[in-house]
């Protein structure tokens, strides 16, 4: 692809990332450190410029830190959105070239080979780098080198710029790791005197390959430019959106959705090139004026199937005032998941398909959120016996599991007149006058002390199922340690 042009490689080490995040937000005066647990410790993960002052280092316990440093703030550490602060200084990034990767999860390597000039030269590029990092508040070490271990080493151990052609002299008095070896590794070649690169080049290799294996020598060889190492740039991620622009404006509902129907096409073929499917779509309508309306449609299940998708449009497009008319149709899944291509036997099961649209045309009216089901829970506690969970995003699964048959309603305990460990012969509840024909229990259930509900603190509960002359089928319990009895609900 640079065929004639020597390879030029730029390495950015951000050495602290994490702490810059944060602080860019919301700037701290003082020492300041991230912490994260590891090993049932807090742990510091990443330090300000005044907590290094102070003696505090990376990995070092917490509550040692604490002890050096009184005055030390600090929050807990968030990886997740590290790594996507790193990305967001990728996407950065490219401005200065297209081929930009991850390198660990601290720093960016760039191929700028052949984009230099377009900054006026590689010391211009790289000055206009840091002022660009100095402004948005991030510390950066760069290296520049014709290799992306050269630039790597100078990054970390010198920021410092390589000569076209010459690494072996930017990289001679740099330490042994600065060649991206293991601790293991670099505290060994320290130990036979070999402290920097050029002491380990200079070394027959042959013993070398025999006592450490073949890693120092290759990541020895990819740094001088001995060995290729190449540089993947990160993928942009998919953009799932169309848009069709009319001719001439339109405002009947039917040539709207015969749009929407064309756009489903092109966007589901997109989902199914790369195995997902959309659980949320926005259709923007822009019309002649210049204003446009949008139609939300949110699914119960990830689809790509345009046949099913377009007629949970209909009421959304129906409801548009076209004014004028539209001349502009845009479609977008704004929320996709995973939908990987599955095989189709005999042995499939039941097909779900018509539920779910149901349960999304229901949930265009009142919301998703309020379409639920119930499942079952691990718990013999007659109230936590089940989970009521949105239905579109749960699926039926597990067997509703009972040592005894439990009652299809449940209600509060309400108390009734009784004595003794066995229902009372007849009660009174609810206004009604009942006497018992059939007993069965009783059944004890204690409470879960792992789990804080007031309504089970007092302790055990004897359940018996009650059949009285009237046709009441009662689930009654009595309570041994504060003498009571009292109904909680009623069989069919």
């Amino acid at each position: 692809m640079f065929d004639g042009l020597q390879r030029r490689v730029v390495s950015i080490w951000f050495p602290r990332l994490a702490s810059d995040r944060v602080l860019r937000l919301r700037p701290i005066a003082g020492p300041f450190v991230l912490t994260l647990r590891e090993a049932n410790a807090e742990r510091l993960h990443c330090l300000n410029q005044a907590a290094e002052r102070q003696g505090l280092h990376r990995g070092m316990s917490f509550a040692d830190a604490r002890a050096f440093c009184p005055d030390l703030q600090s929050r807990p550490a968030d990886l997740q959105a590290e790594a996507r602060f790193l990305h967001v200084l990728r996407r950065w990034a490219t401005r200065y070239c297209p081929w930009v990767g991850l390198e660990g999860d601290d720093g960016l390597v760039l191929d700028i080979t052949g984009s230099a000039h377009l900054f006026g030269g590689e010391s211009q590029m790289l000055a206009n780098m840091r002022q660009g990092l100095g402004r948005a508040g991030v510390a950066a070490r760069l290296g520049l080198g014709d290799t992306r271990g050269a630039a790597w080493a100078l990054a970390r151990h010198g920021e410092g710029c390589a000569a076209p052609g010459a690494p072996q002299a930017a990289l001679a008095d740099l330490p042994v790791a600065a060649l991206r070896l293991d601790p293991d590794l670099v505290t060994g070649l320290q130990r036979l005197g070999l402290r920097r690169i050029a002491d380990l080049d200079a070394t027959p290799r042959a013993p070398l390959a025999r006592r450490f294996g073949p890693a120092p020598l290759l990541r020895l060889d990819q740094a001088l430019g001995r060995q290729p190492e190449e540089i993947t740039p990160l993928a942009e991620p998919p953009h799932y959106g169309v848009r069709m622009t009319l001719p001439e404006p339109i405002g009947l509902c039917d040539d709207v959705m015969a749009g929407v129907s064309r756009l489903l096409d092109q966007l589901c073929a997109k989902l199914a090139h790369h195995e997902t499917g959309a659980r949320s779509l926005c259709l923007t309508l822009r019309r002649v004026d210049q204003e446009a309306r949008t139609v939300e449609l949110r699914l119960a299940q990830p689809l790509r199937d345009a046949a099913r998708i377009l007629p949970l449009f209909e009421r959304g497009v129906a409801a548009v005032e076209a004014g004028y008319g539209i001349d502009q149709l845009r479609l977008e899944a704004v929320q996709v998941e995973r939908l990987p291509a599955r095989q189709i036997t005999h042995m499939e099961g039941r097909d779900d398909s018509q539920l779910d649209d149901l349960i999304t045309r229901i949930g265009t009216r009142i919301g998703l959120e309020n379409v639920q089901r119930f499942l079952p829970a691990d718990s013999h506690i007659p109230e936590r016996g089940f989970l009521i969970s949105p239905a579109a995003y749960s699926r039926p699964e597990g067997n509703w599991s009972a040592p005894r048959p439990r009652p299809l309603v449940l209600f509060p305990p309400e108390p009734i007149a009784g004595h003794g460990p066995r229902p009372p012969a007849r009660f009174r509840w609810r206004r009604m006058a009942l006497s018992v024909a059939r007993l069965c229990g009783p059944e004890r259930i204690a409470p879960e002390w792992w789990l804080s509900d007031d309504n089970w603190r007092r302790g055990l509960r004897d359940y018996w199922q009650v059949q009285t002359h009237q046709g009441r089928r009662l689930w009654m319990f009595y309570t041994p340690q504060a003498p009571g009895w009292f109904v909680q609900g009623e069989f069919a």
